[in-house]
Parts: C-alpha cells; sequence; structure tokens
C-alpha cells in the first residue's frame, strides 16, 4: 500500500505533534477554566493529563517527539465531554460525571500506556499489553480515591465526604472500581489492536524504541 493521500498526511510527524499540540492547548485552557470554576479536583486531573502527555518532548527537547494526537485526543475526550454533556439528557438517558470520570482515568491509564510503548524499550506480548492497562487503570482509580480522601481530611473539600454515610462511600467506592475496571478492560483492547497493531507510530513519531514493537514488526533504519 502505497503512503501517499491522506494516510501520509496523518503519519506526518509534524501534523502529528501539531495536532496533540492543539489539543494540549485545550488541556491547558481546560484545566484554567476548571480552577477558576472551582472544579477542583477535574482541574489537577486535567493538568496530570496535560503533564503525561508533555513528559516526551520535554524530556527529549524535540516538539516532535509527542504522543499519537489520537491517544491525546482520547484522553481529552472525557474533559471535553464533561463539560458538554454532562448532566444532559438524551432519550431518558442522563450523562452522568461519574460515567465520564471512569472513561477518564481510563483515558489516562492508555495514555500512560502509548508513552511507555513508543518512547521506551518496554516491550509487551499481547495479553500483558492488554492486562498492563487494565492495571494501571485500577491504579488511576485508586490513587484519584486517596487524592480525594485527603483533600476532604486535609483542606475540608466534600469530594468524598459529602454528608453520606460511611457505608454508602464505601460502596460508591467499590462500585467507582468495578467500573474503572471495566472502562480499563476497554481501553486495553483499544491500546493492543489499534495502537500497538495498525496506527503505524513509527512514522509519525521520532525516538520510538525498537523494544517498544509489536512482536514481529520491525523498526526501519534512518
Amino acid at each position: 500500500m502505497s503512503d501517499s493521500g491522506l494516510s501520509s498526511v496523518v503519519e506526518s510527524r509534524r501534523v502529528n505533534a501539531a495536532l496533540a499540540g492543539c489539543i494540549a492547548l485545550f488541556l491547558a485552557a481546560a484545566a484554567v477554566w476548571q480552577f477558576l470554576d472551582g472544579e477542583l479536583e477535574w482541574a489537577g486531573f486535567t493538568v496530570a493529563v496535560l503533564v503525561v502527555a508533555l513528559i516526551p518532548p520535554v524530556a527529549r527537547r524535540r516538539p516532535t517527539a509527542m504522543l499519537p494526537w489520537e491517544v491525546v485526543f482520547l484522553a481529552a475526550l472525557p474533559i471535553l465531554s464533561r463539560a458538554l454533556v454532562a448532566g444532559e439528557t438524551v432519550g431518558g438517558m442522563t450523562f452522568s460525571g461519574r460515567i465520564i470520570t471512569y472513561v477518564a482515568v481510563a483515558a489516562l491509564a492508555l495514555l500512560v500506556a502509548v508513552e511507555l510503548d513508543v518512547f521506551t524499550g518496554v516491550k509487551m506480548n499481547h495479553r500483558f499489553a492488554v492486562a498492563f492497562v487494565v492495571v494501571t487503570t485500577m491504579a488511576a482509580a485508586g490513587i484519584w480515591a486517596v487524592v480525594r480522601w485527603l483533600s476532604d481530611v486535609l483542606i475540608g473539600t466534600r469530594f468524598l465526604y459529602d454528608g453520606r454515610t460511611e457505608h454508602v462511600i464505601e460502596e460508591a467506592l467499590m462500585w467507582d472500581f468495578v467500573a474503572a475496571t471495566l472502562a480499563g478492560v476497554a481501553a486495553g483492547v483499544l491500546f493492543e489492536y489499534y495502537f500497538r497493531r495498525h496506527a503505524r507510530l513509527l512514522k509519525r513519531i521520532p525516538d520510538a524504541e525498537p523494544g517498544a514493537r509489536p512482536d514481529g514488526e520491525e523498526v526501519p533504519t534512518r
């Protein structure tokens, strides 16, 4: 298959960096807006996504060493969706901020996984790649729960302690972890069957590590 047309444009390193950079600018603006609006929890999460996305170009001092724009977009999508559709009702179904939270945590885990896969020598087989994203999602959900608890205890926010009984809070947290795990499974499958097999990242991202490619894929010499 030739590399002309839309495929070559999408796979361009400069285009990839430009698209990812635009999404990063949106994340920065969203974080400021969330902070000014008093949504400290989501502002902190947005900053975390932005920092993870910018680690490769900052560490390698190359603007084109950006993550695939698709994965940066997926990580930003829950933040955009929360601003646009959270609380909205379509066909009798209300889009919940909690549902978007699960997707957001899984998207952050996917961002970390793609970053390791593209920019480090870590080599994962197919099953481990999916399991890694699932476990990372569960870990991110746990860290987020701890951060919210510490914020309530030390600062006096009401992320968890919002008037509910401890039993209700604990049960809600367990369901949060279950939902985050399911979202992690979906993100893991997406990571393995799209980003590792079909996204053709080597042509779009400089400094990719040979050990990070799926089994059987060779890194072309430059």
